[in-house]
């Protein structure tokens, strides 16, 4: 073999195993970013799916039922004061003069019907209530913020892919029971419309593993329109 031949032939080897040497790193890394890239997306996604249902959570104690549409949540939730708020309102100056006297030392119901109380229904917004109880709240670098309005609003977008105005799927109904109806709601989205940007082949293999291993669906949500659950899979 001549001298030009064999160092060719050296330079030709040494590109394989550095080629084999590249393929045998992507296929660790990729995958590894995959998961990596799949637990920041659901991490996103159920945040914005416990704000949803607490705001679901507000509207039926508002409207003795969940909604179905976003439009209709947003829109109600924002501009009506419609949630009932009842209050205990204390008349001291109505107490018996008897230093002695205790409320907590007769009933509630005797109370009221000698005027030492009386219940106050007030209505409220329901968004103002929530943000005055912290109940909307938003991780800002190192702390937990209050929701902005448009926050709020933009809830119904999905996290990712970055830009996307595709929505979570949202559904409101009625399950009959003997004893009455009973309200349901289900909000959710499936793992490829979430990770529609990523490597086809990795979605797939990952909507396998989950089958195969966990036998769940297929993506991240809540409650149900066959049974009377609120609870999120992302818990």
């Amino acid at each position: 073999m001549s001298k030009p031949v064999k160092i060719l032939l050296q330079i030709v080897l040494a590109l394989v195993a550095v080629g084999l040497g590249i393929w045998l790193c992507m296929s660790i890394v990729t995958p590894m970013k995959f998961d990596s890239e799949y637990a920041k997306r659901g991490a996103a996604c159920a945040e914005k799916l416990k704000a949803i249902r607490t705001l679901e959570e507000a509207y039926k104690q508002t409207y003795r039922c969940y909604c179905g549409n976003f439009d209709t949540l947003f829109n109600r939730l924002l501009n009506e004061d419609s949630l009932r708020i009842t209050t205990k309102v204390v008349y001291r100056d109505r107490f018996p003069q008897d230093s002695n006297f205790v409320l907590e030392e007769i009933s509630e119901l005797e109370a009221i019907k000698k005027g030492y109380i009386a219940r106050k229904d007030t209505l409220v917004n329901p968004i103002k209530q929530l943000l005055e109880n912290k109940k909307l709240l938003i991780r800002d670098a190192d702390t937990m913020r209050n929701m902005t309005i448009d926050e709020i609003r933009n809830l119904r977008y999905l996290p990712y892919p970055k830009g996307t105005t595709e929505e979570f799927e949202i559904q409101a109904g009625m399950l009959e029971k003997d004893y009455g109806k009973i309200p349901l709601v289900e909000v959710k989205v499936t793992i490829d419309r979430l990770m529609s940007d990523c490597d086809e082949q990795l979605v797939i293999n990952k909507l396998d593993e989950l089958k195969k291993k966990h036998n769940r669906y297929n993506g991240w949500g809540f409650g149900s329109m066959d049974e009377a659950i609120i609870e999120g899979n992302f818990e």
